[in-house]
């Protein structure tokens, strides 16, 4: 991985990679420059598979970060791009060109997060969430709490317990 991180370096302005094990890296990349890399790593690399596109939120620092993974099956090898976008107004190119099946990715991340992929295919379409109102569920101000409280009525005789005390009483009846 550190001779892909090298060749990859003279091409683009990268972070630092991080390597998880042997097979598995990842690396950060500027948002202008990650078509370049995906396209080069596709057609130059070996990396013909899109494994998944996901995001995480980190709502500290105001960013989203996008983390594409790719995987070279023939040298069973799997690299991730992570790009950092502004959380506000989240927006991202769309990859469906690149890989298709990343139009459902974006799709996802469009109504769970917010991020707009703009010409994806579908992508304001509802997905999972019909009818959806509030802030996207996976973000991380998204309280579920009260969502729950507001849209599940409370049902007669439920009780909540506190689960270390539940398990002790249901392992040790009688307190033994």
């Amino acid at each position: 991985m550190r001779e892909l991180h090298a060749r990859l370096k003279q091409l683009f302005p990268l972070g630092e990679l991080t390597e998880q094990r042997p097979n598995l890296a990842f690396v950060t990349v500027p948002a202008e420059f990650l078509r370049p890399a995906l396209l080069h790593l596709r057609d130059r690399e070996g990396f013909t598979h899109l494994v998944l596109l996901t995001a995480v939120d980190w709502i500290e620092d105001g960013q989203f970060q996008l983390t594409y993974l790719l995987s070279n099956r023939t040298q069973a090898c799997d690299i991730g791009l992570r790009v950092m976008i502004p959380r506000d107004g989240a927006t991202m190119e769309s990859i469906h060109e690149v890989w298709p099946t990343a139009a459902t990715y974006q799709r996802e991340l469009r109504e769970m997060f917010g991020i707009d992929f703009p010409g994806s295919p579908r992508v304001n379409d509802e997905f999972i969430l019909e009818g959806w109102v509030d802030v996207p569920p996976y973000r991380r101000d998204f309280d579920t709490k009260k969502f729950a409280e507001e849209n599940f009525s409370q049902r007669p005789g439920r009780v909540t317990t506190d689960p270390a005390t539940h398990m002790k009483e249901k392992l040790y009846p009688g307190g033994a």
